[in-house]
């Protein structure tokens, strides 16, 4: 059974930082495509970025060149580094695996993914 469990999550200023963490177990982590997701009150889950099972990563647009997406070998853990955090970035943040026979491609599309945590809630103030 895949098992995901976020953390991190909290409420900061506009322009602080939160790194947020997804634990797997190892096979997830070293096997599958893992992303992260996020839903804001009203809206459509969205991706935000993915890294497949070797470190290739992608980002949406609208996040690129503030998160940055990285993987623990040592604990496992997949993380999301969140830099200059905007109002809009205001969400619950999703972990997802899924396991694919490519190493590299690793698009961040909800349905694509069958294995979610439970979310971890992002508040970015104005």
């Amino acid at each position: 059974q895949v098992q995901l469990v976020e953390s991190g999550g909290g409420s900061v200023q506009a322009g602080g930082s939160l790194r947020l963490s997804c634990s797997a177990s190892a096979h997830t982590y070293s096997s599958s495509c893992m992303g992260w997701f996020r839903q804001a009150p009203g809206k459509e889950r969205e991706g935000v970025g993915s890294i497949g099972s070797d470190g290739t990563t992608r980002y949406a647009d609208s996040v690129k060149d503030r998160f940055t997406i990285s993987k623990d070998r040592a604990t496992n853990t997949l993380y999301l580094q969140m830099n200059s955090l905007k109002p809009e970035d205001t969400a619950t943040y999703y972990c997802a695996a899924v396991f694919l026979p490519s190493v590299s491609w690793c698009p961040t599309v909800v349905g694509l993914f069958p294995y979610w945590g439970q979310g971890t809630q992002v508040t970015v103030s104005s």
